[in-house]
């Protein structure tokens, strides 16, 4: 048993001065068989401490329905992390940012219009009450105290950019301490007046959040907590990448630099992320500051370990600062895990989305007066469809998507008449025959906003369409959260090899089916050159979005998702696949143009002036 405490501005382990040198790795960012490869790269880098999230969105999708398997198995994890010798920090707040979906909230809370998140409202208090009761328990006799590897326990997420209600706080505190937590208990904030004011409990230790500028942000610390050791619970030492960007990377000489200097100051540092991992299914969140800016798929995060789990030059540039301050790796570096290119994969069937039978089979039509969003069909993730019949004769009139939740493409009598964007929520040209005309409007969840004043963000369309002035009634809705099951019974037909009207490439959405062999298994990346934009399935599992947009240029695919044999290989298209109908796979990544990391966002300071 090993307790960790603090006295005089230390952290003591079992009584003895203690320094936490911790990674960020987040288990439902990597496949299980490669979680070890991921804990033994941070161990043999010189760490002695992991820490990670926990996804409310990933252990309860539909409320009251609990998920604790595969990548989901977070007992395992810390299990694992344990057996191999490393510490955990575990941060099972309620919301974790995290550039996760919704931060972590599920979506279903959205349902209900009356529910206040992240404050003292008891309405949303019991469903987070009923998860810890899940939760909890399982995290319990995996603490230090009870002989596991879990030495503390964070109590919410920079709450402090969020809010100020200490009553919630002290809410979330009495709740872990009642259900058995008696490890040291955390909060994290960046270091500013306002999140330290708003995101601390006087009786729970603080922490703090940067990138950069250290000796600036540990004084601001310092002027509210004296006493206690100094924890950077977020070294940011890269960045996240949005669609329509740069793929943001550090220099390794800065990183270094920066790690010295907090190392030099007497902080212990949780270095985020270590390894970042990949937004797989539809799990990627966004942020909106002057805009809606979506996630993409990699959430390589310019890391010391990249995406696929090869060392960079971070991880020299690292170890040799943690070697120059006493910690040193007791274990050898593993190999790096194979990389194979498969060769090109033609998609020779196609199941039109559009078709009847597949609507049919994807989802059951719901009669409504009303536009409404997909939260309250208990839908949370994936696409919604809205349907209409408009009387016509109209001409010269102007289509308007009033909050569009976040991309729709707008269909008139199964043609593409265009599409609104979130970003670029532009009106489109109508014309409607005398006879009239359907209006199909396929809405995607590009991911729930996951930091700020506005992560209440329901999907589909949240107000209504009108045209010109006039609104429109009378919807049937169709849920479209594209599950394994329904995807399974879709129908395809082969290609012919030439293009039909309505075919793709008039911008009609189809599933492109395809399925190679594969011999010897290993790590590879879909290319998707001259594909526009969708999603991607290998083996039915949910590879994330693509898109032409970038940075982005190849998704990531672990080996363990593939099979001795034969392959199946899925692609949602939304607009245009290439003539040649076929994808490549590759053994090299390509997360897209590159760009510095500014050091304004490195610094919370700044953050929501961005």
């Amino acid at each position: 048993m090993s307790i960790l405490t603090w006295s005089n501005g230390q952290y003591l382990l079992d009584g003895e001065p203690y320094r936490i040198i911790s990674g960020a790795i987040h288990y439902f960012r990597v496949v299980p068989q490669y979680w070890k490869d991921r804990l033994l790269k941070l161990k043999a880098c010189g760490f002695n401490t992991v820490e990670t999230y926990i996804a409310w969105n990933v252990h309860e999708p539909k409320e009251g329905e609990y998920d604790f398997t595969g990548m989901a198995d977070v007992v395992s994890f810390i299990e694992l992390a344990g057996e191999l010798g490393l510490h955990v920090i575990v941060r099972p707040s309620p919301f974790i940012c995290a550039e996760w979906e919704f931060g972590g909230l599920p979506g279903w809370l959205l349902a209900y219009g009356e529910l206040k998140l992240r404050c003292y409202d008891p309405f949303y208090l019991s469903k987070v009450d009923r998860y810890y009761n899940e939760l909890i328990p399982r995290l319990v006799p995996l603490q230090s105290t009870h002989g596991g590897p879990i030495l503390a326990v964070q109590v919410e997420n920079e709450y402090g950019s969020y809010g100020n209600d200490h009553a919630y706080l002290g809410y979330l505190r009495d709740g872990l301490l009642s259900r058995g937590i008696d490890v040291l208990l955390f909060t994290s904030d960046g270091p500013t007046d306002e999140m330290l004011l708003g995101g601390t409990l006087g009786d729970v230790h603080a922490t703090v959040n940067f990138g950069s500028r250290v000796e600036e942000s540990l004084a601001k610390y310092r002027e509210y907590r004296k006493e206690e050791p100094l924890m950077v619970m977020e070294f940011w030492n890269g960045w996240f990448d949005h669609w329509m960007e740069d793929h943001h990377v550090r220099d390794a000489a800065d990183v270094a630099g920066v790690l010295d200097e907090m190392l030099e100051q007497g902080a212990s540092i949780n270095m985020y992320m270590f390894h970042g991992g990949t937004n797989f299914g539809f799990y990627s969140g966004a942020n909106h500051i002057a805009k809606y800016e979506p996630t993409t798929t990699s959430y390589d995060y310019d890391a010391p370990l990249t995406e696929w789990g090869d060392k960079t030059e971070k991880i020299d540039a690292v170890q040799k600062v943690l070697a120059k301050h006493g910690f040193t790796p007791d274990c050898p570096f593993p190999e790096p895990i194979p990389k194979i290119s498969y060769g090109k994969v033609a998609l020779t069937e196609k199941a039109e989305l559009f078709a009847d039978f597949n609507l049919d089979t994807l989802s059951k039509p719901v009669k409504s007066v009303n536009i409404e969003p997909m939260e309250k069909f208990g839908q949370s993730f994936g696409f919604i469809m809205y349907s209409t019949y408009i009387q016509g004769p109209r001409s010269g009139q102007k289509l308007y998507i009033q909050e569009v939740r976040d991309r729709a493409q707008v269909f008139l009598d199964g043609r593409a008449i265009g599409v609104v964007e979130r970003w670029n929520p532009q009106p489109l040209n109508i014309s409607v025959p005398a006879g009239g005309a359907r209006l199909d409007i396929l809405v995607e969840n590009m991911g729930r906003i996951n930091y700020g004043p506005l992560i209440r963000d329901p999907k589909g369309i949240t107000e209504g369409v009108r045209i010109d002035n006039q609104f429109q009634y009378d919807w049937s809705i169709r849920t479209l959260p594209l599950g394994p099951l329904e995807l399974a019974s879709l129908v395809y037909s082969k290609q012919s090899g030439e293009i039909p009207e309505n075919s793709e490439h008039s911008g009609m959405p189809g599933f492109y089916r395809g399925c190679f062999e594969v011999e010897e298994i290993g790590d590879t990346f879909l290319r998707f050159d001259g594909w526009s934009k969708g999603v991607a399935w290998i083996n039915g599992f949910n590879l994330g979005r693509y898109w032409h947009a970038g940075p982005q240029r190849a998704l990531y695919i672990p080996g363990p998702l593939l099979r001795k044999g034969q392959n199946e290989l899925v692609l949602l298209e939304l607009h245009a696949c290439p003539e040649s109908c076929e994808i490549e796979l590759t053994d090299r990544p390509d997360l897209g143009k590159t760009a510095a990391v500014d050091d304004a966002v490195l610094n919370f300071v700044q953050e929501d002036e961005l």
